[in-house]
């Protein structure tokens, strides 16, 4: 089994490793075999939610895996219909249930929701810590000015915004509210659905340092302050790829050449019913 110690972003108190593995569209024994894989080779950051429908399976990997609890970070996230006064506590006890723990080390509010008020929802998610139904707390899906918000309105320190980020999405808006704020920036599709492999600039730099296109991006997230990243994969081998970004640097050139993919039309989740974001028009 894998030993090698993954960096961590200090986040208000956390220490979430910078690689986890994302498990959104993983389903049963697959996701099961997915969070095994990883944890035996050398991952420390699993991320589920609710809205997933696959926490059972996530807690059978953890288990299957052998790793010890104190050892793994471990995320979930409460739908935005969830996330009142009452229900969001009844929520994450729910999710302790089903991946059979007693504690996750991060709840996060999944998507914020207009229709009941941040402050209640903040309340509630502190309340969940204190409870001690989680370790840390936080946010995702959250631009700016709701980030600020939450932040204004939270009894207890949040730790991390999770949202979407890759080379085709500029989020230095959001990424600057996060540090200004101690919270670690965790980027979900960070290797933008694979659309992005595929790009010239990825390519050559790939090829220059010999590493997969993958790796490249994976590297560009990683080495910026503060951002942690949580591709998904169903694949051991494709698992075992993208952990191994920690032996080499991409050099500042090669940063500011990835950062300039971004474009306008970069957003690949963005459904009718989400927030305003911050996104540069």
């Amino acid at each position: 089994m894998a030993t090698v110690a993954y960096p961590t972003v200090p986040a208000n108190g956390a220490n979430i490793p910078v690689l986890g593995l994302g498990t959104w569209q993983s389903r049963n024994d697959e996701a099961a075999a997915a969070v095994e894989a990883a944890l035996r080779n050398g991952y420390r950051h699993i991320d589920t939610a609710i809205a997933y429908d696959n926490e059972e399976a996530v807690g059978e990997g953890l288990r299957s895996a052998g790793v010890q609890r104190d050892g793994i970070f471990i995320t979930t996230k409460v739908p935005p219909e969830q996330i009142g006064a009452g229900a969001l506590e009844r929520a994450a006890e729910s999710s302790l249930k089903r991946l059979k723990l007693d504690h996750v080390d991060l709840l996060l509010i999944h998507w914020p929701n207009p229709s009941i008020p941040l402050k209640e929802s903040m309340r509630a998610l502190a309340a969940a810590k204190r409870e001690g139904l989680t370790r840390h707390i936080g946010v995702s899906n959250f631009p700016v000015a709701l980030l600020e918000e939450a932040v204004h309105h939270s009894p207890e320190p949040l730790a991390a915004n999770q949202c979407e980020y890759h080379p085709r999405l500029n989020q230095d808006a959001v990424l600057a509210a996060c540090r200004r704020h101690g919270l670690a920036f965790t980027s979900y599709t960070p290797l933008g659905r694979t659309q992005i492999l595929s790009d010239p600039v990825i390519a050559a730099i790939a090829e220059r340092v010999e590493r997969t296109p993958a790796q490249i991006v994976l590297r560009w997230h990683i080495q910026q302050p503060d951002v942690v990243a949580i591709p998904k994969s169903q694949s051991p081998d494709r698992i075992v790829e993208n952990s191994r970004i920690f032996d080499f640097a991409l050099e500042d050139d090669d940063m500011a050449a990835i950062s300039a993919l971004a474009r306008p039309d970069g957003r690949l989740v963005n459904p009718s019913w989400g927030p305003q974001w911050d996104d540069p028009k």
